[in-house]
């Protein structure tokens, strides 16, 4: 008989990045959490993927108290957008928009490491190795059952929420999961080109990655060879998204390294993969251009198939969905985390306003609102990116040119545009 039984206000399946932020968020408020990982923790650096925060994100995570601990930050202080084959340009400042960044690049395992031991003293009940089986809502109650440690247990709430990528969306009834399936991989590395040397900040007194600002080296300082120092100074804090007809390509400031995020088709993919690091180098030189110079190293790579994902609606009887349990986008706005850490801050918010409504249908329907245009237009901004700049017809060049070339001469338009990807559709 199993005699394992909790009882909660809340129960977060899914202990990821977005599962312990909204944990934090509830932290004080006096509801009692559950806190659910299937998988165990990673005791070393071994998810190397870049993580793209926009500034409405770290402002998140400052009041989360996670922002302070993280390790290493790169600001990105310039966003260049252009189109490979075409005229036609943008550049976002974020001296422009009165931001000290338009965003940061992190490692995804500094991030997940600074949460969890944040999530130790927050008063959260947290449990790893925890598999959900099943779950079902009734009027007035959610109830799950997990195996821990291969012991069988249940446990019920006035709320479930799923921050999980979706798995167990199936067995909630009244939810309908769309897939789309892009047929391209994204490759992940860390590279380095010829602008951007060791010795780039020698005598600048500033270490490679920090915290919030951007290193300077002047083209005139000891050690300044002329136009290439000017070359490498020039590059500090900028991102670069380089449209081409196969996809994007993403090269992100991450210290004196880019972090790659190149779209290829599925076909392409694991030939990518299988180069040895010149001859990729080589092959990423001739997609990208030369506007780098030469890529001259390269770290470990991965990759992954892409898709878009999202359920409709993101809540149901008793159960609210967060982060990719909601929806997974293309990774080549970077809106993903940016979103379904928005997800999280809400909902928080929802319970923290209103703690004796925790998972009644006012509160979701009014969570579900909340979200639905900032989720509706972040889904149909990186969809539209998608399709109308992964493609070769020369129409469309065209007017993907002129659109470039005027977003870049309307600043009104241009600060539009990156509050939206700063802070979400509500700007």
């Amino acid at each position: 008989m199993n005699t394992h039984h909790y009882d909660y206000d809340l129960i977060i399946i899914g202990g990821g990045l977005v599962g312990m932020a909204l944990a934090q968020a509830l932290r004080g408020s006096g509801v009692s959490v559950l806190l659910l990982e299937a998988r165990g923790l990673p005791e070393k650096t071994e998810d190397s993927r870049p993580l793209a925060l926009s500034h409405g994100s770290r402002v998140i995570l400052e009041r989360l108290g996670v922002w302070k601990a993280l390790p290493e930050v790169t600001p990105i202080t310039t966003i260049h957008i252009s189109n490979r084959g075409g005229f036609g340009r943008t550049v976002l400042k974020a001296a422009e928009i009165g931001v000290p960044a338009l965003g940061y690049v992190l490692n995804h395992h500094d991030v997940f490491r600074s949460m969890h031991e944040a999530i130790k003293s927050c008063g959260v009940d947290y449990l790893v190795g925890a598999q959900v089986t099943r779950l079902e809502t009734g009027v007035g109650t959610g109830q799950i059952e997990f195996l821990h440690n291969g012991i069988p247990k249940n446990a019920t709430a006035r709320l479930l929420v799923l921050a999980d990528g979706g798995r167990l969306t199936a067995q909630i009834e009244g939810i309908t999961q769309h897939v789309q399936d892009y047929e391209q991989w994204a490759v992940v590395a860390r590279v380095k080109s010829e602008y951007f040397p060791d010795n780039a900040l020698a005598g600048s007194g500033k270490p490679a990655m920090t915290k919030g600002r951007s290193p300077a080296r002047s083209a005139s300082m000891p050690g300044s060879t002329g136009t290439k120092s000017k070359r490498v100074h020039d590059r500090y804090g900028v991102a670069y998204e380089r449209f081409t007809q196969d996809g994007p390509v993403a090269l992100l400031p991450s210290g004196e390294y880019f972090a790659l995020v190149w779209t290829v088709s599925s076909s392409a993919a694991q030939e990518i993969l299988s180069l040895d690091d010149m001859a990729f180098l080589a092959r990423l030189h001739e997609h990208f251009g030369d506007r780098l110079g030469k890529f001259v190293e390269a770290g470990k790579r991965s990759g992954f198939p892409i898709a878009l994902k999202y359920a409709t609606p993101v809540t149901a009887c008793r159960v609210a969905l967060i982060g990719n349990a909601a929806q997974t986008l293309h990774p080549v706005a970077g809106q993903g985390f940016n979103l379904g850490l928005r997800d999280a801050w809400e909902l928080a918010d929802e319970i923290i306003v209103s703690p004796a409504e925790i998972g009644n249908s006012a509160m979701l329907v009014r969570y579900g609102l909340r979200r639905r245009v900032d989720s509706g237009v972040g889904r149909i901004f990186t969809d539209s990116l998608v399709r109308l700049f992964s493609n070769d017809d020369l129409m469309l060049a065209s007017m993907r040119g002129v659109g470039l070339s005027a977003l870049d001469c309307l600043p009104p338009a241009k600060r539009f545009v990156a509050r939206r990807m700063m802070f979400g559709a509500r700007g």
